[in-house]
């Protein structure tokens, strides 16, 4: 029962340590931090969205950041590195979706 209860406390920290990302170990774009978060779209995970928050630091390195995300994406759920982005790091900039500071893409996993 002990070994139990210590397995499951060390798995909750391993859980929660998981979310933090050293600030040496974060990967920037143009020497910038960005929050970066991919989703499927419903219940296809070939198709997803990135989100990309504090866009207005850099429109041109968050786009780096989001391409970056998108990829990481795609290469865990399906090993492969291939997009077919429908909003993505090469859409020009009048066509790009930013809400409150947050860059939006749209693309699908292309096995």
């Amino acid at each position: 029962m002990h070994v139990m209860k210590l397995a499951l406390a060390t798995g909750v920290l391993a859980l929660a340590l998981a979310g933090c990302t050293a600030k040496e170990d974060r990967v920037t774009f143009d020497g910038l931090y960005f929050k970066t978060k991919s989703h499927k779209v419903d219940d296809d995970r070939s198709r997803f969205t990135v989100e990309v928050d504090r866009v207005s630091q850099s429109l041109d390195a968050a786009r780096e950041a989001g391409g970056y995300e998108g990829t990481r994406y795609c290469i865990t759920n399906f090993g492969t590195s291939r997009i077919d982005w429908a909003v993505g790091p090469d859409t020009p900039p009048q066509a790009l979706q930013v809400v409150k500071d947050t860059l939006i893409f749209q693309g699908e996993c292309n096995p």
